[in-house]
């Protein structure tokens, strides 16, 4: 749980000052907890109200969230099939980077949305 929270303050100390609104299209690039697979994919955030509905493309399997957060950070929900879990990320200028993991996770992935 601290590497998480060390993560978190990383990831929002390194908030650029002219962070964007997540709502957009992405490429997005990250690795697996545990076992650091890489993989690529895309992903499409949308506003939906007070909330973002966030839909990935990641081999073949789609993935579909619901995020709060604001210009400098959102955190999501996520389900395909039987998997679920949470993600957080922090503004990077256009892009996005955060960290994620399964429901009862034990470890945390990393991923990158470069605005496309």
């Amino acid at each position: 749980m601290r590497f998480v929270a060390a993560i978190v303050v990383l990831l929002l100390g390194t908030v650029v000052a002219f962070a964007g609104d997540p709502v957009g299209s992405y490429t997005v690039q990250g690795t697996n907890p545990g076992n650091g697979s890489s993989y690529k994919g895309t992903v499409t955030v949308e506003r939906t109200g007070k909330t973002y509905r966030v839909v990935w493309n990641v081999a073949g399997t789609r993935y579909v969230g619901t995020g709060i957060g604001n210009d400098d950070f959102i955190a999501v929900s996520y389900k395909s099939g039987n998997d679920s879990g949470l993600a957080l990320y922090g503004a990077k200028g256009e892009d996005w980077a955060g960290v994620w993991t399964y429901s009862s996770g034990r470890d945390v992935g990393t991923e990158v949305w470069s605005r496309e």
